[in-house]
């Protein structure tokens, strides 16, 4: 029951972390002085980091309910 728990936290951090990183590439947060500010590759890695982060917390709600 803890698995399901922890491995959708990690997803869920993992989807902002991507958020953050897609934001900065976008120039909306973040100093001006951060390499990641105004790059469009920023803007990419950040929402495939983001998709990452939704399958991982898909897998957590999928063994949550599988273990029920």
């Amino acid at each position: 029951m803890r698995k399901g728990y922890s491995i959708i936290g990690i997803g869920i951090i993992t989807f902002i972390f991507g958020l953050i990183f897609d934001l900065q590439g976008q120039s909306i947060v973040g100093p001006e002085s951060s390499f990641m500010y105004a790059n469009p590759d920023w803007i990419t890695y950040g929402i495939q980091i983001m998709v990452v982060g939704v399958i991982i917390t898909g897998i957590g709600t999928a063994l949550k309910i599988l273990k029920k």
